[in-house]
This record gives structure tokens, sequence and C-alpha cells, in this order.
């Protein structure tokens, strides 16, 4: 398959990496002096499952030199998907589709928007994973996963092709829910948290989840995430809160940093917006209450306006 890496961060450089390194036509789209570091002298991922560079590295600012590809991996920050997706035309040929891999749960209706169903799969990913410096990634924590699935909860040759190119890939567990649309939101709901009360605790995830205080926080801003997924047909079990809980918080390494929060913890614009300013909008949408997360909101606000320059 041919695939275009569209953001060659933590995220997109190491799954794309993975996907180069296995023989796989992939070029990555970046900027800046990433880009020139990567053209120069690769794109290096260091990894607890085992460091690699790739090179040389197909890269490239201007999608329009690549043409259509098979497969769009869709990673930037959730702000940057409106202006990737119109630079992303050139990509789309006939049979193409693109799957958004970032934070927040709004990018994959965007896609779907702007290109129709028939060239978007949903997907996500678990990894903590950044860029170290120009053409250098480095994955630090969680063991890689990709989940990927049709939107209208059909079985395709097409995912199935994907999960087989992935399963040459044996550091990444790749699988396609028998819900993409529930799969998506849980991400979303352990995100949302995570990411929230990690950067207004500005503390690893092994403190606030284990301080009786910042727990229950943690526990209100994924209730009320669930309690808007199920108003939107999303189909949580009742248990779905305490699962979320013990199997994917209380699962995960202590010193996990979530990437807003250490966006926020460093003076960098965030995705405040696309994750914690998310819920609260689609709460009020639906006349569902968000006061775990108005707080968090209220409360990282003025730095992100800083960091913005807003303020």
């Amino acid at each position: 398959m041919k695939f275009a890496i569209f953001g060659t961060g933590g995220v997109g450089g190491y799954f794309g990496g993975k996907l180069a390194q296995a023989g796989e036509d992939v070029t990555f789209i970046a900027r800046g002096e990433h880009l020139k570091a990567i053209r120069q002298n690769g794109l290096r991922v260091d990894s607890i499952t085992g460091d690699f560079v790739v090179k040389p590295a197909k890269a490239t600012d201007n999608p329009a030199q690549i043409g259509a590809v098979d497969v769009i991996f869709l990673c930037t920050k959730a702000w940057s998907v409106p202006e990737a997706i119109g630079q992303m035309k050139p990509l789309i040929g006939e049979k193409t589709f693109a799957v958004w891999l970032g934070n927040g749960i709004e990018p994959t209706d965007q896609l779907e928007k702007t290109f129709g169903r028939a060239h978007v799969i949903g997907g996500l990913t678990h990894i903590s994973s950044f860029i170290a410096e120009p053409g250098h990634i480095q994955h630090v924590g969680i063991t890689p996963h990709i989940a990927i699935g049709e939107l209208d909860h059909s079985h395709s040759a097409r995912v199935e092709s994907l999960l087989k190119i992935f399963a040459r890939t044996p550091e990444i567990k790749a699988d396609s829910p028998d819900d993409i649309h529930l799969a998506m939101w849980e991400k979303f709901a352990f995100i949302a948290a995570t990411s929230g009360v990690g950067a207004v605790t500005r503390q690893p995830m092994g403190v606030y989840r284990s301080v009786p205080e910042t727990r229950v926080l943690l526990i209100t801003v994924i209730e009320e995430v669930v309690k808007i997924g199920r108003a939107r047909g999303i189909a949580f079990d009742q248990d779905a809160v305490p699962n979320l809980v013990t199997k994917e918080i209380d699962a995960k390494p202590a010193g996990v940093f979530a990437s807003m929060q250490k966006a926020i913890m460093e003076g960098r614009p965030s995705e405040l917006e696309s994750q914690t300013g998310a819920v609260i909008r689609m709460g009020r949408e639906l006349g569902i209450p968000t006061p775990a997360n108005d707080f968090i909101y209220a409360t990282l606000l003025p730095m992100e306006l800083k960091a913005r320059g807003k303020i």
C-alpha cells in the first residue's frame, strides 16, 4: 500500500516509521526544521520496543507532490485538522481512505463531511511518544496499539489488508473492534480525563489517580463524557465508567503525561478546545451538565490563551 503520514509527530512518526521499516511505501508530511532533518538524516525513532532509523525517508511539506495514495493517516493536532483537510485533497484517489489517529472525537466527523464515508474509516491509537528534536521521535511509554474499523460496522477487505500489514510489525498491537465508534469514544473519555486532570495537577498519572480527591475528579470527567456519548447513540454499557478506570487509567504506567498536559505545562498551545472544550460544547448541545469539565476548562483557559498570544 501507498501511505501518506499527514503530521509526523509522536504518533505519525512512530506508526509511519514502523510501516516504512516493514517495507511499505510511506511519505511523511512535515515542515520546518523537522522536515529538513528527516530529509537529511532520515527519521530516527527511539522506542521502548526497539530503536530504528528510516533512511532514506520520503518527506515533503507539499501533499500535491505525492499524488493519490491508498491510505492517509491524519496525525496532526486537532486544531490543525480543517487546514489539513484542505491540503489533503491531492492525496485522495478513487479508493483512498483516511484515518484520524490523533486525540479528539470531532476530526473523524470532519473528514467524513468533506470526503464522504467511502473515503474514511474510524481509528485510534494508544502510545506515549513525541518529537524529541527535529527528525527524532521518542516513544517512552504504553505498548503501541492501533485500532481501525468501518464506520458502518461492516467487515471490509481494506481493513483486513491494513491489519495484515501491521501484522508484520510485532511491536504494534493492531485490531478491529466490533464497534469502532465505541472504541473511539472510550479513548476520548480516557484522554479527556487524563489530559484535563493531568494539566490541572501538573502531575504524572500515577500521582493524580492515587490521590482520592483528584481520582474523584478523574472519574467525574469520564462520567460526563460517557453520558454525552450515550446521548449521541454510543453503546456504552452500564459498567463503562469503572471499566475505563480499571482497564485504562489504572493499567497505564505511573509516569505517563498526556500530550495536552505536557503542552500546557510547557506553555505551548494545546488541544484544550478539542478535548475539554469539546465535552462542554457537546454537553450544552444536549442539555447535559459538565461541571467537572467546566472547572478544568476555566482553570486551564488563561494558560491556553497566554500560550496562543491572546492575553
